[in-house]
């Protein structure tokens, strides 16, 4: 590889790292366990855990206990064959605070894979707080 090329890919990986650090979704990237690898600093926010905390830590971390089984089964599924119901479509779930508070979410799911093979190797989710807007919505529906 020349150096010019090396160069260049490594200045877009530095620039993946500040499009990662500097959007205002969570961004999560969990391996084929479920291990997180990867937190930005607004799933630091939205869960109140520092990288530090979350890294190395199961997705369990931010799963409220009642829906970690169907979480896992979906998971384990999607690891083995390459693919997602959900890949792509918002998907509005319950998600856990640091604090024990349940927060609505919007996720976004996709598989991640190897450049070339497409061997499966993890999985990242993108997440947005939508607690407020249920909330405003249930309430309104139960007004009228």
């Amino acid at each position: 590889m020349t150096e010019a090329k090396s160069k260049s890919m490594e200045e877009r990986s530095q620039l993946a790292e500040r499009i990662l650090d500097q959007t205002a979704d969570a961004v999560i990237y969990a391996d084929r366990t479920g291990t997180i690898l990867r937190w930005n600093p607004a799933a630091s926010a939205l869960f109140g855990c520092s990288a530090e905390e979350a890294l190395g830590r199961s997705l369990d971390l931010i799963i409220p206990e009642h829906l970690r089984d169907a979480h896992w089964r979906g998971f384990d599924a999607a690891m083995t064959s390459g693919a997602m119901k959900l890949q792509g479509r918002p998907t509005l779930t319950r998600a856990l605070h640091k604090s024990g508070r349940k927060l609505y979410t919007e996720m976004t799911f996709a598989i991640v894979k190897t450049v070339g093979n497409d061997e499966v190797i993890g999985s990242v989710a993108v997440v947005r707080d939508v607690t407020e807007r249920v909330e405003k919505e249930r309430a309104a529906s139960r007004g009228s």
